[in-house]
């Protein structure tokens, strides 16, 4: 009976040191079964995540109510954001590289890894890791913990493709791209103003619950319709989400577009009295040989924000809050649009 119990004993020893060599162990005394393979941490415990880049690119992401802040002065991209979210709440661990690929991987790591350190409530570190590049079937991402020595290969389950592209952003990429994000009720005035058409321009503005609108120029005659508020509502509806397709602001030729007259100028006031103003200066094709117009259709405008950004915006997108001065009034026929 002694006998087999020793037996036992021997197989339960050999087990569990086979098992340790095949899942890393055999790695410096500083790899273990537990902390150096833990990456990912639960949404709820996260207050801030801070990312650098080896350019010398460093980004600062902080919960602000139900949204989040890009280094304490813009709001963040949501859609970014909840691509980065999904990766630092859901790394699990694929595989061990094998020991003769590891210093090289350490050493890509080092040169090229991105930094990224992950707090919770009061500044607490919870995790900091460096992210590298992926894997030769392009399935698995390397990283290593901070203060590990032995790198691992991660995956978001039920996912194929490289993690480091949702670190891998730079600058404005990380911020909201919205011009104007408005509910109805959050409106307190519009303004629409076309240089070149100025009858078309008009000044709109809230009246305990209906609206008052009045031409923009004062030279230019109002008209005497009768104002129809669901038309004005159905306008209004158009700025819940206008974003821009990107951000412009290392365009060189700020200044000699500002000299220009733009197609409109458009600016609203909400309730708290804050203002966004965005000018919109049209865009056209050239040839690339001769730059010569090759169109008059506009499908672009460089667009200059009250923030102090300059983003590039489509008609398509934007057309829905042009409307000209007469199209709110009680007519007999269609409404009509710029």
């Amino acid at each position: 009976m002694k006998k087999n119990y020793l037996l036992i004993a021997i197989f339960a020893l050999l087990s569990g040191a086979t098992a340790w060599y095949y899942l890393g162990g055999k790695s410096t005394s500083k790899s273990t079964l537990g902390w150096d393979r833990i990456f990912k941490v639960p949404e709820e415990d996260i207050q801030k995540i801070f990312i650098a880049k080896r350019t010398g690119d460093k980004t600062t992401l902080e919960r602000d109510g139900n949204g989040w802040k890009v280094n304490e002065q813009w709001k963040a991209n949501k859609f970014i954001v909840d691509n980065l979210l999904e990766a630092v709440t859901s790394l699990e661990l694929q595989s061990v590289p094998p020991p003769a690929a590891t210093e090289s991987i350490v050493k890509e790591l080092a040169a090229r890894g991105i930094k990224v350190e992950i707090y919770g409530k009061r500044d607490k570190l919870l995790r900091a890791y460096y992210i590298g590049g992926v894997t030769a079937d392009a399935r698995g991402t390397y990283a290593i913990l901070d203060g590990a020595e032995q790198p691992m290969i991660l995956e978001i389950p039920q996912m194929e493709g490289q993690i480091r592209t949702r670190f891998d952003i730079t600058g404005d990429d990380w911020r909201d791209r919205y011009v104007f994000s408005y509910k109805p009720e959050e409106i307190d005035a519009v303004s629409v103003e076309y240089p070149q058409q100025r009858n078309k321009s008009f000044k709109l503005k809230r009246s305990g619950k209906n609206w008052d609108i009045k031409p923009f120029y004062g030279n230019v005659p109002a008209i005497n319709k009768p104002v129809s508020n669901g038309r004005i509502e159905g306008y209004l509806v158009g700025f819940g989400g206008l974003m821009a397709e990107s951000f412009f602001n290392d365009f060189s030729q700020k200044d000699s577009i500002r000299q220009m007259v733009p197609f409109s100028v458009v600016s609203l006031t909400d309730k708290k009295g804050n203002e966004r103003k965005a000018a919109f200066y049209p865009t056209y094709r050239e040839d690339k040989y001769t730059g010569e117009r090759r169109s008059e259709v506009v499908e672009r405008y460089y667009t200059d924000v009250n923030t102090g950004d300059w983003m590039i915006t489509q008609h398509r997108v934007f057309e829905k809050i042009f409307w000209p001065y007469e199209a709110f009034f009680e007519t007999q026929g269609k409404q009509v649009k710029n």
